[in-house]
């Protein structure tokens, strides 16, 4: 879909108010990025909904993606599929907790996968696997969760043990092993320093390795050209 050498990178942007997010946006798409997430870590959806929609009406063709904090999809879809309705278009979903069951049965899941179809809502959605701050799942079951999740979303989600906090290798290793060449994002951790070290992974959703010193809203132009510089390093065949 976005045609780039090695992973793509999709900066996060923690939301404050509709002005900061514009500045924000501006700088990601000046530094080439390919789209961002918005994501509500300091109000309820219902506040985060306006600045959905300024986002798009001030960028029309920028892919945006949102993240309603610990809102799984089966309540996300209906407010996705309404704002669809409307004109304002969001291209993926994020979810922290896709509901994923290593044992199989996914009565969760499911009903989240109905509630996209009954809405109607056409973008990706961004399923969180083993995910920080969950349930926790034994890592000798990541293999299990990693291949159960496979049929219930686009991109297998997954993270390190906390905001920041950079993924265990063998976890990677172990998703990537587990779902073959379906596409896998990495939502903590990533940054300059690390990303050579990920090269399994198909999309760095980033924000606190690219955004400025003690600075929890607002990127790093730098940061974030030196992560897009590793990154184009890591397709296959180029040398690093």
């Amino acid at each position: 879909m976005f045609k780039t050498p090695g992973p793509v990178v999709l900066p996060v942007i923690h939301v404050l108010d509709s002005a900061r997010t514009r500045q924000n946006v501006e700088t990601l798409l000046e530094a080439g990025a390919q789209g961002c997430f918005l994501i509500n870590h300091d109000f309820a959806p219902e506040q985060f909904l306006p600045i959905i929609r300024d986002t798009r009406a001030a960028f029309p063709s920028l892919w945006m993606a949102v993240n309603f904090l610990a809102v799984t999809g089966k309540d996300a879809f209906p407010i996705l599929g309404q704002l669809q309705s409307e004109g304002c278009q969001v291209d993926a979903y994020w979810a922290d907790d896709a509901c994923i069951d290593e044992d199989g049965a996914n009565s969760e899941a499911k009903a989240i996968a109905q509630a996209r179809i009954d809405t109607g809502w056409d973008g990706l959605y961004f399923g969180g696997t083993a995910f920080k701050k969950q349930r926790e799942v034994d890592p000798s079951r990541y293999g299990d969760a990693a291949r159960e999740s496979c049929p219930f979303m686009d991109v297998i989600t997954t993270s390190g043990v906390a905001t920041g906090q950079e993924a265990d290798l063998g976890k990677i290793e172990t998703f990537r092993a587990a779902i073959g060449d379906r596409p896998m994002a990495l939502a903590s951790g990533i940054s300059p320093e690390n990303a050579q070290a990920y090269a399994d992974v198909d999309c760095f959703m980033v924000a606190t390795g690219i955004n400025k010193p003690d600075n929890f809203y607002d990127i790093d132009a730098g940061r974030l050209a030196e992560l897009m510089s590793i990154t184009r390093t890591l397709a296959k065949g180029i040398p690093s």
